[in-house]
Parts: C-alpha cells; sequence; structure tokens
C-alpha cells in the first residue's frame, strides 16, 4: 500500500516566542563531577548493551518484544553519535538493523512473532503495536545514515509500517472518546486505545516527517486529539486511559504526553507546563517504585522536561542523573521492570530506556530535537 500525501505537524501559536528556552547549554546544568557521571554511564551501558547482541543481530529479550527492543537497544547507540556501517559498532548497527528489517510481515507490521489470534497479555499480540511504532522510530532516526542499499529496504518498510498503523487507529471504538487512539491488536475491556501505546505512534509518525516522509495530518490530528482527550485537570497530567482503573497518572504517561504536544508543536501550552509541574513532584529516589514502571517513566520524563526547557529542565535533570546513575548494576544495566507489564522484557529493555533517558542534552536523535 503507497501512503501519497503531504503535511506538516501542526503548530500552536504558543510557540511563536520561543522557540528554544534554554537560557545555556542543557548540560551545563550539571556540575563536572555530574558530566563525568553521566558519560561514564552511558558508556557502561552501551558496552553491556553490545554483549548481548545475538547472532541474528537482535538483542536479548523475550521474542514478543522483538523488534521493538532491538529498536531501543540502536537508539541508545545512536543517540551516543554511533552510525551503522561505520567506526567500531557500525557493523553491529547495521546487523541490527537488518533483523528489525527482516521482522516485517506481509501486512506491514514489524513483528518477530505472528500475533496471537486473540490477547495474550505476555504475546506479540499485546506488544504488537508496540513493536510497530518503536521498530518504525528507530528506522525513521537511522535512515540517512545507513547504506543505500540498506536506505531503500528502510524506506519501504516504513511506508508499509505507517499503513499498519493508521489501520490499527482506524479500527472502530466502542467509546468515542477512543477515536484516534490505539491500544492492543485486539479489544479488550472495553477500552480500545491508550496514551501509552498511542504515544508511540506519534513518535514514529514525527520521526518519519523528520525523515522526509509524507505523513497525513489527519493521521496526526486523530491522535492528538485522543492524547489531549487523557489530560485530567483533577490530577493536573495525563493518565492512561478512559476507563475507570486508567484514570490517574504514571510518570510514562505524564511524560509521554508532553512529549506528544511538543512533537505536534504545542510546547509551551497549559496541559504541557501543568505536567511538567507534577512531574516535578514525582522523585527518581526510589528505584523500581512510584507511579508506574520506573524505567520507562525515566525514558518518557526525560525527554518531556528536555523539551520544556529552561527551569523544568534545570530542576529535573541534575536530580534525576544523581538518581538513575546511582541505581546502574556494576556491569552496566539497570534491573528489570518491576511490573507486570514489563518484567518480561529483561535487561536490554531496561538498560536502552536508561541510554535514552541519559542522552536527550546530546541532540543527536533527530526526535529529541526542539
Amino acid at each position: 500500500m503507497v501512503i501519497t500525501l503531504l503535511l506538516v505537524m501542526p503548530a500552536s501559536a504558543d510557540d511563536s516566542e520561543s522557540p528554544l528556552r534554554f537560557s545555556r547549554p542543557p548540560f551545563e546544568v550539571l556540575s563536572p563531577a555530574q558530566r563525568t557521571k553521566v558519560e561514564r554511564s552511558i558508556q557502561q551501558g552501551l558496552e553491556f548493551l553490545a554483549g548481548q547482541q545475538q547472532p541474528n543481530g537482535s538483542f536479548l529479550s523475550r521474542d514478543s518484544g522483538q523488534p521493538g527492543i532491538t529498536g531501543l537497544c540502536v537508539m541508545a547507540s545512536l543517540s551516543n553519535g554511533d552510525t551503522p556501517g561505520q567506526g567500531p559498532d557500525g557493523e553491529r548497527l547495521s546487523r541490527a538493523i537488518d533483523f528489525v528489517l527482516s521482522c516485517q510481515r506481509d501486512d506491514g507490521l514489524l513483528s518477530f512473532v505472528e500475533p496471537e489470534r486473540g490477547h495474550v497479555h505476555d504475546g506479540a499480540s499485546h506488544a504488537v503495536n508496540y513493536n510497530n511504532a518503536i521498530a518504525g522510530l528507530m528506522l525513521g532516526e537511522a535512515y540517512g545514515m545507513c547504506s543505500d542499499e540498506q536506505n531503500t529496504r528502510i524506506h519501504k518498510a516504513m511506508k508499509s509500517a505507517l499503513a499498519f498503523m493508521r489501520k490499527q487507529q482506524l479500527k472502530p471504538k466502542r467509546q468515542a472518546k477512543d477515536r484516534g487512539g490505539v491500544r492492543y491488536k485486539h479489544q479488550r475491556l472495553y477500552v480500545d486505545a491508550d496514551l501509552s501505546v498511542t504515544s508511540w505512534q506519534i513518535m514514529f509518525m514525527r520521526s518519519a516527517l523528520n525523515a522526509g516522509f509524507d505523513v497525513p495530518k489527519e493521521y496526526v490530528d486523530d491522535a492528538m486529539t485522543y492524547v489531549k482527550s487523557c489530560y485530567s485537570d483533577r490530577w493536573g497530567s495525563f493518565v492512561y486511559g478512559h476507563s475507570s482503573f486508567d484514570g490517574v497518572p504514571t510518570r510514562g504517561t505524564a511524560g509521554g504526553g508532553i512529549v506528544c504536544l511538543s512533537l505536534s508543536g504545542q510546547h509551551n501550552s497549559d496541559m504541557a507546563q501543568q505536567t511538567g509541574r507534577w512531574i516535578l513532584e514525582q522523585s527518581f529516589d526510589r528505584y523500581n517504585n512510584g507511579a508506574g514502571p520506573y524505567h520507562y517513566g525515566a525514558y518518557y520524563c526525560s525527554q518531556a522536561m528536555f523539551q520544556l526547557g529552561g527551569d523544568d529542565w534545570e530542576q529535573f535533570y541534575p536530580p534525576f542523573v544523581d538518581s538513575l546513575t546511582r541505581f546502574q548494576r556494576n556491569d552496566g544495566s539497570w534491573d528489570i521492570e518491576r511490573n507486570v507489564n514489563g518484567d518480561t522484557f529483561g535487561n536490554c529493555y531496561t538498560t536502552a530506556l536508561c541510554v535514552l533517558a541519559l542522552t536527550p542534552p546530546y541532540q543527536l536523535l533527530p526526535i529529541y530535537q526542539r
């Protein structure tokens, strides 16, 4: 299926006065000792990941988490300046990208495992839209860095993955307020969309747009309508979804909501500012504990606060760095996610997320750039 269209992500009037709200370079909010600590932590994390790469190019994880986990590991290296096909890590990254491309199915879905016919919590049916969007996001970030032959395959794969994503977005929703959002491959519990899954779809779209792909305005508008509907005035933050058990914020949904607003051009909206204040009230000192999955929340909150910039970034990043680096293991990894939704995916998953949480100030991944 060929996607033909054009458009840019919508801009918001509140952005006209603030192209980038940093009074000094983002890393200068750290002391020299903290800066050294961050750089060492990133290198140790990447060294751990390099040792976990499998013969087929993937990074160690449960099969149902592929190729999304491998996509996160590749992005962790790209965020540190590594380039596919170049330097000591280039061949390793090229093999990982080849693995991701090999996972694409006839319908455009990027999934190593054939999704089950019904919803299986630890199965590919649960992770399918995460895998497609995260792997597609990685391909968008890597596009143009690879060999001509690999870039050609990436281009074809991304167009098909975007088409698959749109079909998931257009599935009939049992509640009108879920329209525009995405959840699992199969309907479950009368909830057909959630902010966690939908955020990755928006990041995939933004990465594709950055890479020069045509992305229709309605894809973004539909998704953003859903995202904004997940903002709660009661909490001053974004919640997971519209069911009675999803109506509380987590660090992942808070950060994801801000990231979605920023990537659609709405950096300084009241929703983003209020949610930033909610994030500043959350501590990362209690490891693998707190509001939602720890490492997943660390990834999204760091990216979100970088997008807000200014005082929000200065208040967030230094204590965040102290917390996150303190919990890194001697082998360079971080513990598995202590949460029913994340514990099956292993240390490559959490370590890649933590490296990505430390690297937004490098500004090397286009998706991080403000």
